[in-house]
């Protein structure tokens, strides 16, 4: 991988055609038995989980000799499809991706992989040729035609940028060794998006932080970082809501800076929220113990008990759940499970593991009967159908 400003390293290749090599062991992902999964980053494993839920790092990379994606037509975006499929096959050995046709997808399954954190909503409502491979560990993720022709996407469990990083940069140098990257000496590597023009890299943690939401210092703490130009966003990233008390920190620009200042510049700044949070929370505790834990034991009855339940009100309530465990307010589930929760009750997801579509009235039974299940379960509910 090279630096912004670095002199560019042209290979001469020209992409020939491959034999019809399936991803990963052999087999086509099956989205079916990927709903009753989780990925490694929902292990809650990672350093500093209580709060950091997960690290991501991801790289907005193009195709020399071909139009962005704004301006491609069909027989672009289809021979730009074409090559980088044939470029993950050739790189499978070593990379274990499971390619999927976004295109040939229903809704649903398009839907499916958002929530799974897999591609973006822009890349599920993209329309034309488009494809994601994706690692048996869910910590990996190369979408195709998306803003850019090819977005590298690595998720790691906690705070482990260094980790996330490493392994991107390895994936990077795989699919180089078989593409040309649009690049230019002034500027680096060109994206869809001058923000991203440079590294092409955006490096970003997911955040649980309840205890600032409910002591009011939350828009603070986001002023703060809009002053050092790092963005805030929602739980699925630009554009979306922040539910159940998670947020995305990430770096606004790449133009300029190098890839360990960007890493940098995201790293020094989330010990300091880690400890806004852990202070906000002790507060509670200290001053507000029987409130919190009140707050809390409603939260879990409500979930262990309820009928019918929408999205919004089970992603608040989770979000309690999940503060009073690693508060030792509650004793008989884990984290673990909490964070599956998160992701399996979204609509998508209900309706993979029901097998049937639902509107939201079924929807909202089921997942009351979901939650109810796997929290019945206590620490043997993660995981399980």
């Amino acid at each position: 991988m090279m630096l912004a400003g670095a002199a560019p390293q042209r290979r001469d290749f020209f992409p020939g055609k491959v034999g019809t090599k399936r991803m990963g062991r052999g087999e086509p992902l099956k989205l079916d038995e990927l709903a009753r999964t989780s990925g490694e980053w929902l292990r809650g494993s990672g350093p500093e989980s209580d709060i950091v839920m997960s690290s991501r790092v991801r790289l907005a990379r193009n195709l020399a000799n071909f139009p962005f994606i704004c301006r491609a037509n069909d027989t672009d975006r289809a021979e730009i499809e074409r090559t980088l499929r044939e470029c993950v096959a050739r790189i499978n050995e070593t990379a274990k991706l499971q390619y999927v046709d976004v295109n040939k997808l229903e809704g649903l399954d398009r839907q499916f992989l958002v929530e799974r954190h897999l591609i973006s909503r822009e890349h599920a409502e993209s329309v034309g040729a488009r494809g994601v491979a994706i690692d048996q560990g869910e910590q990996i993720s190369l979408m195709i035609n998306e803003e850019d022709h090819l977005r590298i996407q690595v998720l790691r469990s906690g705070l482990d940028l260094q980790r996330a990083w490493e392994e991107m940069d390895r994936i990077d140098d795989l699919v180089e060794d078989h593409v040309t990257y649009a690049f230019s000496d002034p500027f680096g590597y060109l994206t869809a998006c001058p923000t991203n023009v440079g590294t092409g890299l955006r490096v970003s943690v997911m955040l649980h932080l309840p205890a600032l939401v409910l002591t009011q210092q939350i828009e603070k703490v986001f002023r703060s970082l809009q002053k050092i130009n790092l963005a805030v966003r929602g739980l699925y990233g630009e554009g979306s809501q922040a539910m159940g008390d998670f947020y995305q920190i990430s770096n606004q620009i790449t133009l300029g800076h190098t890839e360990p200042e960007l890493l940098e510049q995201v790293g020094k700044v989330v010990p300091v929220i880690l400890d806004y949070e852990r202070k906000a929370r002790n507060v509670l505790v200290r001053e507000n113990h029987d409130n919190l834990h009140d707050r809390v034991s409603r939260a879990y009855g409500i979930l262990q008990t309820a009928q019918t339940i929408s999205s919004e009100e089970t992603m608040h309530l989770l979000s309690s759940v999940r503060m009073g465990i690693n508060l030792g307010l509650i004793n008989d589930v884990d984290i673990p499970v909490v964070n599956q929760l998160f992701v399996h009750t979204q609509p998508a997801h209900l309706q993979k593991i029901r097998g049937v579509p639902l509107d939201t009235a079924n929807r909202n039974i089921e997942r009351a009967r979901y939650l109810r299940r796997h929290l019945a379960k206590g620490k043997d509910g993660a995981d399980q159908n």
